[in-house]
C-alpha cells in the first residue's frame, strides 16, 4: 500500500521550458553510493526505512496512477565500506537493493572491496543486472567485463519504450580496489560509449542512459564527447554529493549518498521526435518522512545480532581521537599517529606509512569508552598490514605521492610513524618534499628500511607505485605478505585487550601478554597512558580491584594480570560482561560532567580545539582498563622555501 501524507518537500532541479502538463513518457528514479542502512542524527538523516517510503511513494501513489511505471537506476558502491559490511562482506545489502526495486546498476569500486569472487557471489543474488562496459578481464574470455558484468542492457518501460543502458567507469578507481585480477584492460569511457551505443540504437533504443561510477569532471568530459544525440542522460556515482549540469545537450546527474537523497526524473519525448525533455526533482530523506515498516523490520533483522557484538566496550580513550577527513587527509592526526605507531611496533618496523583513506570514521571520538563498533567503523577495510623492505628513495617517492594532490581530501595523504618530513605545498606535485628523517637520522636514499604499511599500498594503489611489491611487478621485497598479515582492526582489538585489567578473552595466552607488553612499552614512549586506578580502590596495590555496581565482572576475572580467564564462556571475543546496565552515583556523574566540559573545550565551544589534549587523571579515571591518550608530535611539517 502506498504511503500517505509524504511531506511535499520536493526540490526542483531542472524543468523543461515551457512546462509540460501532459503525463511524462518515462519516469526514472536514481540513487548512488549507499553504505549505512540505519538513519543518522543530522539532517538529512537518511536510512533505508525512510528511503523506501519515498521509493514507494513515487512507485505507487495515486498521483502517478496514469503515468508509466518507475524505472530505478543505481550507480554503484553498496557492498562496502560500512560497519555492517565489515562483518557481512556486503551480503546484507542484497535484500535491500532488491527491495528498493532496482532495475539496473553500475559496478562501483567499493563493490569489489571483498574481491571479485565475492562481488560475483553477491550480484548473482541480485534481481537486476550490473553493468561495466569499459573494464575488461581477459581471464574471463575475449572482451569480457570485470566480474562478468554486462556491458549494456535494454530495458522496456511499462508503456513499451525501449531504454538502452550502458555502464561506464573511470580509470582512476581501478587504483583504489584492493584486489583485481591480473592484466585488467581499461578502455576509454567515451570511446566505449561511441562503440556500443550505436548497437543499442540498432536494437531499438529510443533513449540512452549511461549509469556511471566516476568523478563529476569525468562525467562532464563524457558528456562533452558523447552529447548531442549519443547519450541523453548520465546518471553518475562515486562523488558523495548531489549535483546536476547540462553539457552539450546531455544531462549529468549524481544523487547524493548514503540513502540521504534520491532523484525522481520525468522525461517527455520532444515534439520533433528527436531528443528528450527532462524534469528532475531532488528529494532529501529527512526525519519527517515516515519509515516504511517492512524496510525497518528488514534492517532490524540484518543488524540485531551484529549490534549485540559491536556494542561491547573494548577500550577507553582519555583524549579526543581526531578521525575527521578534513584532518587525516590534510595533516597529522593523533589517531593516525597512534595507529601507525601501533602497526610499526606490532611488526617491529623501522617506519610506517598509512594512506589516510584507511581511516573512515570521519568524526572526533570524544574521551570515554570505545566499543568494537568504533574500531570496525573507523577501520573497515579487509586488506591486512604488510611489511616490506624498501630503499630510502622508494620511501621518499611514496611521500611525494602522498602529498601530490594536496589540498584535495585524497585518501593517499599520509599518516606516519618514526618519520618526520617537511613539505612545501606551493611547489609542483612530486617536488614538494623538502626533507625526510627516519628516526633520529636523515633518510638515506640507498639504505634499505623495514616499512610497515597496508597491503593496499603494496599493490601500488592510490598512486603508491614506488611501494609496489615484486609479485605485482615492482621492486619492494615482501617480509610479511598479505597472506600472512593481520588486519588493522584486529591489531587494535588485540591491543585494547592487552590494556585491560579485567576481562581478557579466554584464549589470551602468555605469549600474547609478552608481545603486547613490548608494544605497550614502545607506545608509551610516544603516547601518554592513564593507568587503570579505581577512585574507590584502597591504597594497598596488592589487593584485587573491587566489583563495581556499574560493570558485572565474573569472579574468575578479578585479577590484574588477566591470567585467570572465564573457562565457561563460549564467546571467543569475550571482553567483559556488560549485561548489567551501567549506573552512576553522584560522584561518578560529577566526574563525567567534568570530562564533558573538558570535551566541550576540546571541540571549540570555549576555545580552539586541541585534539591531543587528554582528560587528566584528576578529572576521570577508570578501573577496568588503561586509557590511551595519543599525541600530535609534528611529524608532518608544512614549510615554504624562502
Amino acid at each position: 500500500m502506498a504511503p500517505k501524507n509524504v511531506p511535499a518537500d520536493e526540490q526542483l532541479v531542472f524543468a523543461p521550458s515551457p512546462t509540460l502538463s501532459t503525463p511524462p513518457d518515462l519516469r526514472f528514479l536514481h540513487y548512488n553510493d549507499v553504505y549505512h542502512v540505519e538513519a543518522g542524527s543530522a539532517e538529512p538523516v537518511g536510512g533505508v526505512g525512510r528511503f523506501q517510503t519515498l521509493v514507494r511513494y513515487y512507485r505507487e501513489d495515486e498521483k502517478f496512477k496514469n503515468h508509466p511505471k518507475l524505472v530505478t537506476f543505481f550507480s554503484g558502491d553498496a557492498f562496502n565500506p560500512s560497519l555492517e559490511s565489515s562483518v557481512t562482506k556486503g551480503s546484507h545489502m542484497v535484500p535491500i537493493l532488491n527491495g528498493i526495486g532496482t532495475d539496473v546498476a553500475c559496478v562501483g569500486n567499493h563493490d569489489l572491496d571483498f574481491g571479485v569472487k565475492q562481488y560475483m557471489n553477491l550480484t548473482s543474488q541480485c534481481t537486476f543486472p550490473w553493468l561495466l562496459a569499459n573494464v575488461i578481464d581477459p581471464a574471463l574470455g575475449d572482451d569480457v567485463p570485470l566480474g562478468n558484468a554486462q556491458k549494456t542492457v535494454m530495458l522496456t518501460s511499462s508503456n513499451g519504450i525501449k531504454i538502452g543502458v550502458i555502464g561506464l567507469a573511470e580509470r582512476e578507481w581501478l587504483d583504489t580496489i584492493n584486489s583485481l585480477p591480473p592484466n585488467i584492460i581499461y578502455k576509454s569511457a567515451s570511446a566505449t560509449a561511441k562503440e556500443l551505443i550505436p548497437g543499442l540504437k540498432q536494437q531499438g533504443a529510443e533513449i540512452v542512459v549511461a549509469v556511471s561510477h566516476q568523478r563529476e569532471p569525468n562525467d562532464n568530459k563524457l558528456a562533452e564527447k558523447t552529447g548531442g544525440g549519443l547519450i541523453d542522460i548520465i546518471l553518475g556515482g562515486h562523488d558523495h554529493y548531489y549535483a546536476h549540469s547540462f553539457i552539450n545537450g546531455t544531462h549529468v546527474l549524481r544523487s547524493g549518498t548514503d540513502f540521504k537523497q534520491l532523484s525522481h526524473i520525468e522525461a517527455w519525448r520532444k515534439s520533433s521526435g528527436k531528443g528528450w525533455d527532462f524534469r528532475i526533482t531532488r528529494r532529501d530523506i529527512v526525519s519527517s518522512v515516515p519509515q516504511d515498516q517492512e524496510a525497518v523490520k528488514l534492517v532490524e533483522g540484518l543488524t540485531q545480532k551484529l549490534n549485540e557484538k559491536l556494542d561491547k566496550p573494548i577500550g577507553y580513550t582519555a583524549a579526543p581521537l581526531d578521525a575527521r577527513f578534513t584532518t587525516v587527509r590534510t595533516k597529522e592526526s593523533n589517531l593516525g599517529n597512534f595507529v601507525c605507531d601501533l602497526m610499526r611496533f606490532y611488526y617491529e618496523g623501522d617506519c610506517c606509512i598509512m594512506a589516510a583513506g584507511t581511516i573512515r570514521g570521519d568524526q572526533i571520538y570524544p574521551p570515554g569508552v570505545l566499543r568494537v563498533r568504533d574500531i570496525v567503523n573507523c577501520f573497515p577495510f579487509e586488506d591486512p598490514v604488510v611489511v616490506m623492505q624498501v630503499t630510502g628513495k622508494q620511501i621518499w617517492d611514496a611521500l611525494e605521492n602522498s602529498v601530490s594532490n594536496y589540498p584535495a581530501l585524497e585518501g593517499r595523504f599520509p599518516q606516519v610513524s618514526n618519520i618526520i618530513f617537511e613539505t612545501d605545498y606551493s611547489q609542483q606535485p612530486m617536488k614538494r618534499v623538502l626533507s625526510v628523517q627516519i628516526g633520529e637520522e636523515p633518510l638515506d636514499e640507498n639504505r634499505e628500511y623495514r616499512l610497515v604499511t597496508r597491503g593496499y599500498m603494496g599493490r601500488g594503489k592510490d598512486g603508491y607505485t614506488s611501494l609496489l611489491i615484486e609479485e605485482e611487478g615492482g621492486t619492494a621485497k615482501e617480509i610479511v605478505s598479505e597472506e600472512n598479515g593481520v588486519l588493522i582492526s584486529t591489531i587494535l582489538r588485540q591491543y585494547f585487550m592487552s590494556l585491560k585489567v579485567l576481562g581478557k578473552w579466554k584464549n589470551w595466552a602468555p605469549d600474547m601478554t609478552e608481545k603486547f607488553s613490548r608494544v605497550q612499552h614502545s607506545l608509551q614512549s610516544k603516547h601518554t597512558f592513564h593507568d587503570a586506578t579505581s577512585t574507590t580502590r584502597d591504597a594497598d596495590p596488592s589487593r584485587p580491584l573491587p566489583r563495581r555496581s556499574s560493570i558485572a565482572i565474573p569472579p574468575s576475572q578479578k585479577h590484574r594480570n588477566g591470567a585467570q580467564e572465564d573457562p565457561d564462556t563460549d564467546d571467543e571475543d569475550y571482553e567483559y560482561d556488560d549485561s548489567e546496565l551501567i549506573k552512576f552515583n553522584e560522584h561518578e556523574l560529577g566526574l563525567l560532567r567534568r570530562a564533558m566540559r573538558k570535551w566541550w573545550r576540546c571541540v571549540g565551544l570555549k576555545h580552539t580545539p586541541n585534539c591531543a589534549d587528554e582528560v587528566g587523571k584528576e578529572e576521570l579515571r577508570v578501573d577496568w582498563t588503561r586509557a590511551i591518550a595519543p599525541r600530535i608530535e609534528g611529524r608532518i611539517k608544512e614549510v615554504k622555501k624562502s
